[in-house]
Parts: C-alpha cells; sequence; structure tokens
C-alpha cells in the first residue's frame, strides 16, 4: 500500500484490529465493498439477528484474488463503508488484511483467531461466493476454522446448494432454525439463511445500473 493511503485517518482506524471479549459472537463479512452498498447491510442486520451476533466486522480487502480487475482505492472504499454502516453500532469498519499484508482469507482467519483467543468467530458469505469456495485457496481449512453462515442470494439458491464445496460439506449443515446457536458449534458447521433478497451488487454499481443506496 502506498503512503498516501496510510495518511487518511478513517484508513488508519481501520487498520487497527477492532476489540472483542472472549466469548463474544463475532460475525466476519469479507469483501472488496466496491462499493458497500444496500445489500450488504440487509445481509450484515440478517447475520446480527440471526445468529445472535455481538457484533459484525466488515473485512474490507486490498484484493480478490478471483477477480480480474483491481478494486478501487482502499481508503476511499474503507470511508464509504463506514457512511454506508454509521447508523450500525455493532457493525465495524476493518481494513486489518492490509495491515497484516495477508492475501488470502485462510491466512487472514487464522491470524483473527490467534490474536482474538475465545472469540466465537463465524464468517459470513453470499450463496454466489458458496458456489465458487471450492476455487478458494485452503477453503477445507477455512470450514475447519470456524462456522460458516451463508445467506441466500437471488439467482444462486439452487446452483449454490449443488456447488462442490456444499456437497463435500453436506453432512455438517445445521438446520436453519438453530442459526442462534452456529457460533457455539465445533467447526466444520455450517448453515444458510434465508429471507428478503435484494439483486443489487457491487458489479451492477459500477456499471451504472444500480443505486448503492437502494432501502433495505
Amino acid at each position: 500500500m502506498s503512503p498516501e493511503d496510510y495518511s487518511d485517518p478513517a484508513l488508519r482506524a481501520a487498520l487497527k484490529l477492532p476489540a472483542a471479549a472472549a466469548g463474544q459472537r463475532i460475525g466476519l463479512f469479507g469483501g472488496s465493498f466496491d462499493p458497500p452498498h444496500a445489500g450488504h447491510l440487509m445481509v450484515s442486520r440478517a447475520a446480527l439477528r440471526r445468529l445472535k451476533l455481538d457484533q459484525l466486522w466488515w473485512l474490507v480487502t486490498p484484493a480478490n484474488p478471483l477477480k480480474d480487475h483491481a478494486p478501487g482505492a482502499l481508503a476511499r472504499r474503507v470511508e464509504a463503508a463506514r457512511a454506508m454502516a454509521a447508523n450500525e453500532p455493532r457493525i465495524r469498519v476493518t481494513a486489518i488484511e492490509a495491515a497484516l499484508g495477508t492475501r488470502y482469507t485462510a491466512k487472514t482467519l487464522s491470524i483473527l483467531k490467534a490474536r482474538r483467543p475465545g472469540v466465537r468467530f463465524v464468517w459470513i458469505m453470499g450463496a454466489d461466493n458458496l458456489r465458487q469456495f471450492h476455487r478458494w485457496r485452503q477453503w477445507r481449512e477455512i470450514a475447519g476454522m470456524m462456522p460458516i453462515a451463508v445467506y441466500d442470494r437471488p439467482g444462486s439458491t439452487f446452483a449454490a446448494g449443488a456447488a462442490p464445496a456444499a456437497s463435500a460439506l453436506a453432512s455438517f449443515r445445521i438446520s436453519e432454525t438453530d442459526a442462534a446457536g452456529l457460533a457455539f458449534r465445533a467447526p466444520p458447521a455450517w448453515t444458510v439463511l434465508h429471507g428478503h433478497r435484494m439483486a443489487i451488487s457491487s458489479t451492477a454499481i459500477r456499471a451504472g445500473g444500480a443505486n448503492p443506496h437502494d432501502s433495505v
């Protein structure tokens, strides 16, 4: 990261790991957030409520190894994410991967678990990401590190359920009715959360086809 990126006050704050106490339930929601939008808030609010989370951290990533385009400036994305989540006190916006120098999720999660021992982390992802989860580096290790909550997405409901990772982890899936206790399950453990769905995406917004501030 360039020195001018670090000069941004919001980014400097986001480079620090949020505080959390042992026993707390913390959701981890990673992504480019390029830009953040109402769909991110919808999923986050549902996860906070359904998983009984104490906090939910947005991990704004420096880059995504599976995407063929570079995201916008990290400082700008962090600032936009903070503005989007300004009315949600339990959402923490962090760019910790930039500070750690990690590129892949498995390494990031390993460090977070070591630095916040006793915290009950849950990885949050959309069903569209479950479709390609088997392409992530060390995806099985990720599933073995912490429980996973998958939020249903338009166009991904059936394809995600038939995805290679979903099939491989089928025996560890728990009922959605038991989602409130997911954070205390020994991994691998995962569930799918259904609810209000929104077709909005960062890709569509960048293409000029959607409004990031659509209501949820």
